[in-house]
């Protein structure tokens, strides 16, 4: 590890992996002082079976029981479940990303939810949870707004974590970043090699200021977390990155081939950043083929991963002119 990766990794890692290291009353503290006001999104497609249960706990633990958090939004991103109903019967606000700055449209993907997110929510301090975790997580808000709370030179927190990984019913302690450890982390090293010390660069936990978020492009698709590091890397510079161990995350796991195509995504991400600056380089391949076999044969099937993504919010006139209205 580089020398600036190291003594980074050394002084903007921090522990939370449960409440009992965290200090809450001075967190709520630090918000007061602050004057800040907090926002939860959880970024959702069918997730019905863990999205009532998780807005359940947020809204209890740290709406009403704690005045930590001030909204809790579920971007509903086309379910065809009961995600959007479980959901604010537990308590939260419930928005279809589809009707988000409608005058834009409306794409596929978790990045356009969280793109999106940025126009639904008020907060100046938003917090992102994945909608499929399935492990114990009330620890996780207040450990992501640690960083954002306690020290105003950081603007982005990412949340790093142990991944068990369940194959065939038996399950292993680590193994579930599958993408992480043979796609993103590789790539990062090589190209951005002060990166280096995030645990889980991909990780759908992290926070930040909406003074930088608003600044970087959204990724539409899988390549969101790995496209918002590199990008607020340039906009923060790297002392105003961190990240807290929050200790476990159990989530459901992808076939294969679903980790093929989200791997895809995520190196046309990292390929379209490396490119900046150099206009003589080649545009990264748009699809990805894969195979199966049918009991015959190999059988080729290809599957589009280019990328698009959603400009800066500061650029976008809609946002502009609703938070200019209320500052």
């Amino acid at each position: 590890m580089r020398p600036d990766a190291r003594a980074w990794f050394e002084h903007r890692t921090t522990s939370a992996t449960s409440l009992a290291e965290i200090d809450v009353p001075a967190l709520l503290a630090a918000k007061r002082r602050g004057g800040h006001r907090v926002s939860v999104v959880l970024p959702a497609r069918n997730e019905a079976a863990t999205v009532g249960g998780l807005v359940r706990d947020l809204v209890t633990r740290w709406v009403e029981d704690v005045p930590l958090v001030d909204e809790v939004l579920v971007m509903d991103s086309d379910s065809t479940d009961d995600t959007a109903a479980i959901a604010r019967a537990a308590g939260a606000d419930v928005v279809a990303t589809a009707d988000v700055l409608p005058g834009h449209g409306s794409r596929r993907g978790k990045g356009e939810a969280l793109w999106k997110s940025l126009a639904a929510t008020s907060g100046d301090l938003i917090v992102f949870v994945d909608s499929d975790l399935l492990n114990d997580v009330s620890h996780y808000v207040p450990g992501l707004l640690g960083p954002l709370l306690t020290d105003p030179r950081v603007d982005y927190v990412k949340g790093c974590y142990t991944r068990p990984l369940s194959v065939d019913g038996e399950v292993r302690a680590a193994g579930g970043g599958r993408v992480t450890e043979l796609t993103a982390r590789p790539l990062l090293n090589a190209l951005w090699p002060e990166l280096a010390g995030f645990v889980q660069p991909l990780g759908g936990e992290y926070a930040g200021r909406r003074s930088a978020l608003e600044q970087v492009p959204f990724v539409s698709g899988y390549g969101v977390e790995v496209g918002l590091l590199v990008d607020l890397l340039q906009v923060c510079g790297l002392p105003g990155l961190a990240q807290v161990d929050l200790g476990t995350r159990v989530h459901s796991h992808q076939t294969d081939e679903a980790l093929g195509a989200m791997a895809g995504q995520i190196l046309s991400t990292v390929l379209a950043r490396s490119q900046r600056g150099n206009r003589h380089r080649s545009a990264p391949g748009g699809l990805l083929t894969q195979f199966a076999h049918d009991g015959e044969g190999f059988v080729p099937t290809s599957i589009p991963v280019a990328v698009d993504q959603r400009p800066p919010m500061v650029t976008v006139a809609d946002y502009v002119e609703r938070f200019a209205a209320v500052s």
